[in-house]
C-alpha cells in the first residue's frame, strides 16, 4: 500500500475536503429514504401459510401485534446441509439490531424454503435467536421472485431484482417488508435484492472505513472471495454455497 505521508494539517486540509463529500452523500441518502418511504403499495390478497415453532400462521400473524414486517428472504433450500454464506453473514447481525426493532412497532422474520426441522437445526448450530420460518408448503418465494421453478431455470433466465438475470440456482436473496394497517389488511411496501441488503451489513460499515476496505480481490469480487459461516473460521473451509 502506497500512500503519502504528509503532515498533521496536511492530512486535516485532505480530510475536511472529503468530509464535505460525506456530508452530500448522507443528505442524498436521506432523500433517498424519503423517497423510499412514499412509494405506493401493494394490498396482499393472496393467503400465505407459513410452518413456525409455533404451528402454522398466515402472513398477517407474523407482524405479532406490530404494523411493519421486514421480512429476509434467506437462501436455504430443502435438502441444503447449511444455509447460504452470504445469508448467515447477514443473519450475524440481526439479533443486536431485533432488540430494538421490535420495541419500535418492527417485526423481524427470515424465510426459506427449507423444512422447518431443517431451518431449526441450522439456527442452533449458528445460535441465532430471531423468527425463522419455512415457506415449503407456500408460493411465497416464488411470487416474491428469490425462489425459482424448474420449468423457469430450464429457459436459462428467471426474473430477480426487477430485471431478467441468467442463473441455474433455485433460490437467491432478498428483502421484503409490509404493513398491516388497523383493519387488518397487509401491503407490500418494499423489497430489494443484490446488493440491496448490504445496508444490514455493520461489517461491511466497519470495514469501508479500513485502509484495505473490504479487500474483496478476487475470484468473485465479493463477500464469498473471504467470509466464511461463523464457526467455520480457521476450519479451512471454503465460503461457496449450498453444496458444502
Amino acid at each position: 500500500m502506497n500512500h503519502a505521508i504528509v503532515s498533521r494539517e496536511e492530512w486535516t486540509a485532505a480530510r475536511k475536503a472529503l468530509l464535505l463529500k460525506e456530508k452530500e452523500l448522507t443528505a442524498a441518502f436521506d432523500q433517498l429514504n424519503d423517497e423510499r418511504r412514499k412509494l405506493p403499495w401493494v394490498k396482499i390478497d393472496k393467503e400465505y401459510v407459513f410452518d413456525t415453532p409455533r404451528g402454522k400462521r398466515t402472513l398477517a400473524e407474523l407482524f405479532e401485534g406490530r404494523s411493519q414486517l421486514v421480512v429476509y428472504h434467506f437462501m436455504f433450500a430443502p435438502g441444503w446441509k447449511a444455509g447460504c454464506v452470504g445469508c448467515s453473514f447477514f443473519s450475524d447481525h440481526v439479533d443486536g439490531a431485533n432488540q430494538h426493532l421490535s420495541h419500535h412497532d418492527v417485526s423481524y422474520v427470515a424465510v426459506s424454503r427449507a423444512t422447518l426441522p431443517e431451518i431449526e437445526a441450522y439456527k442452533k448450530r449458528m445460535g441465532w435467536r430471531f423468527n425463522w420460518i419455512s415457506s415449503n408448503a407456500s408460493d411465497f418465494n416464488y411470487d416474491f421472485h428469490v425462489s425459482f421453478r424448474k420449468e423457469e431455470l430450464a429457459t436459462g433466465k428467471v426474473y430477480y431484482n426487477y430485471a431478467t438475470l441468467e442463473t441455474t440456482m433455485e433460490d437467491l436473496h432478498g428483502l421484503s417488508v409490509f404493513f398491516k394497517d388497523e383493519s387488518g389488511a397487509v401491503f407490500h411496501t418494499y423489497s430489494s435484492y443484490g446488493r440491496g441488503d448490504e445496508r444490514g451489513l455493520g461489517a461491511y460499515m466497519f470495514l469501508d472505513v479500513t485502509p484495505k476496505g473490504r479487500n474483496e480481490n478476487g475470484p468473485n469480487f465479493n463477500l464469498t472471495d473471504w467470509v466464511q459461516r461463523h464457526d467455520e473460521y480457521g476450519a479451512g473451509a471454503v465460503a461457496s454455497g449450498q453444496d458444502e
